[in-house]
């Protein structure tokens, strides 16, 4: 049976090159997306030329009707064998101090209470076993000074839930682990107000450049692959060195 595997976030960066690499190694794509409907139809294409099936949800992580409607859609492409819950959003960069309650709000929400809605939703629903892939950040451990302390320490809070829902789910054959990118040329960066992040930043990562987004789907792809099936609560970090 072909696994059948959601990806929040899915229209771009991380997740849709997550989603084209899954595709090609024979997985049916569930893609839940936040408004860019072109982004996401484009990524669907994609993955149907490669002659598996693919579907896209408008679904909103903080919603939990929206990730209702993401798992029931994937249930319609097979048994669901995997999620990868990508969907995240930073805040302006800048001093902590400066730090508005209503982007401290939103980063939690998407990046702490969507994970962990939808990793709920998948624990329920992955009856014969399955794995869950967390992207996290380099952030967790680094804490990102002055540029968004309150996101780093979201992400460490990501990395507590893969190490605890790992040891939770494993007895019911469900593989918990997280990948942790350094600084990857999205436009995450022009979201967060500095779109030349990945350049200017090159300096500092030991490997000398910015990660490119099917970097860090080659990680999730095995984390999600039988290859990684003695694999559960570790965090990879794949981040140039940093």
């Amino acid at each position: 049976m072909d696994p059948v595997t959601i990806i929040t976030g899915g229209s771009r960066g991380i997740g849709a090159a997550t989603a084209r690499r899954l595709a090609n190694h024979g997985h049916h794509i569930a893609i839940g997306y936040h408004r860019d409907h072109h982004a996401a139809d484009t990524v669907v294409a994609d993955i149907r030329a490669t002659g598996r099936h693919a579907v896209a949800v408008p679904a909103a992580t903080t919603d939990p009707d929206a990730i209702t409607r993401l798992f029931d859609a994937a249930a319609d492409l097979g048994p669901l064998t995997g999620l990868v819950n990508n969907a995240g959003v930073t805040s302006p960069i800048g001093p902590f101090t400066e730090l508005r309650a209503d982007d401290l709000r939103h980063v939690v929400d998407v990046n702490l209470i969507g994970y962990v809605l939808c990793a709920q939703q998948a624990a329920r629903r992955l009856t014969h076993g399955g794995a869950i892939v967390n992207v996290s950040s380099a952030a967790a451990t680094l804490g990102s000074p002055g540029e968004y302390i309150h996101y780093a320490a979201v992400k460490a809070a990501t990395d507590t839930l893969t190490i605890g829902l790992a040891k939770e789910l494993a007895p019911h054959g469900i593989r918990v682990n997280g990948v942790a990118p350094g600084i990857v040329r999205t436009d995450l960066h022009a979201l967060s107000g500095a779109p030349d992040r990945a350049d200017t930043a090159a300096s500092r990562i030991p490997l000398g450049r910015a990660g490119e987004p099917d970097e860090i789907a080659a990680a999730i792809a095995w984390l999600l692959s039988p290859d990684a099936s003695y694999t559960t609560g570790a965090v990879l970090r794949v981040s140039g060195g940093l």
